[in-house]
């Protein structure tokens, strides 16, 4: 072996699947999987030890811990107390927010949404004018069709202007007066760009599967309720982008949260958020498209450590490897 003690390393851990998953007394996962690689090749002894994200850094620095194997990101903070290896997966922050349900519920909610109801609302005006213009050039010339009262007069307008855009055109009224016609040219021309695009608008709100409209991106997360995990990198982040959040004490915890409509959003490391998100809450959450803060993960150790070189030789051989590929892939897919 590289390296010998005399009694098996210490190497802290937190379950944070898919990088380290526990079943039984048993630990595999991503993170797992490279270390394991690496005390196989290097003539190991060790033994796992579960501690959350503070005691993973701080059993570090007294000693308790030999090294610390888990979803751990490289920050300015913590390499200012301890060591880290090479990176062996890069990443980033991401967003996780409730989707709206799917189905024939789904649909109706999102047609009379209020935003589709404003959409009404505007399309209606805008028949109305052109509607009233033409009243204007047609009331004195072509009684027949737009004459009688105002009111009359411009649910004719109305009617004509709604029949053109949706190319109906029942012939029931049509504009008789040079201007009256010119009005109409024009409508026709304009109505087709404008049903074009109201229809793909329609189709798109009913047939996407689109986030609750709270939450649409970072500039929406100090509108809402924020979660992430205590003590993270994702937490350094918010404090810094200066939104507010409340804190849980795992992803898992915070996700669940989430699914239930007890926070509007969840801010963690991407592939742990899609990991879960995948696995648990496909039809209930979504995770943004996009990352912020780019994230190294990278295996910790004691300052000095002696375990720092032989360990980095060994990911820098593996994590090049299509084997390392095809293992990675199985979790997270082509990341």
């Amino acid at each position: 072996p590289v390296l010998s003690e005399a009694e098996p390393l210490k190497i802290g851990t937190k379950v944070t699947p898919p990088f380290v998953i526990k079943e039984g007394d048993q630990y595999s996962g991503i993170s797992i999987e490279l270390f394991k690689h690496a005390a196989d090749e290097l003539g190991l002894e060790y033994e796992f030890v579960e501690s959350d994200l503070e005691g993973l850094v701080a059993g570090l620095q007294d000693g308790t811990l030999d090294a610390s194997v888990a979803a751990l990101t490289v920050t300015a903070s913590r390499e200012a107390v301890i060591d880290f290896s090479h990176p062996y997966f890069t990443t980033g922050i991401a967003i996780a927010a409730r989707a709206e349900p799917n189905g024939l519920m789904g649909s109706f909610k999102k047609l009379f949404s209020l935003r589709f109801l404003y959409a009404i609302a505007g399309l209606g005006a805008l028949l109305m004018a052109v509607g009233a213009v033409v009243w204007l050039f047609e009331r004195k010339h072509n009684q027949d069709q737009f004459g009688g009262s105002v009111v009359q007069g411009l649910g004719s307008g109305f009617w004509w202007a709604a029949v053109t855009m949706t190319t109906v055109g029942y012939g029931d009224k049509s504009p008789t007066t040079f201007l009256g016609r010119i009005v109409g040219l024009i409508w026709m021309f304009a109505a087709i760009i404008l049903i074009s695009g109201f229809t793909a608008a329609i189709a798109t709100s009913l047939t996407v599967n689109s986030l609750d409209a709270k939450v649409g991106g970072l500039d929406d997360l100090n509108s809402v309720k924020v979660l992430t995990v205590a003590n993270s990198a994702s937490a350094d982040f918010l404090d810094e982008e200066r939104i507010r959040f409340a804190t849980a004490q795992s992803v898992e915890s915070a996700m669940a949260a989430l699914a239930s409509g007890k926070t509007d959003a969840v801010v963690y490391d991407a592939p742990l958020l899609k990991y879960i998100t995948n696995t648990h809450y496909s039809d209930s959450v979504t995770v943004l498209p996009g990352v912020y803060l780019r994230q190294d993960y990278a295996v910790a150790l004691p300052s000095g450590s002696a375990l720092r070189e032989p360990l980095n030789q060994v990911f820098l051989k593996y994590v090049s490897s299509a084997e390392w590929a095809d293992f990675v892939s199985e979790f997270l897919g082509q990341e």
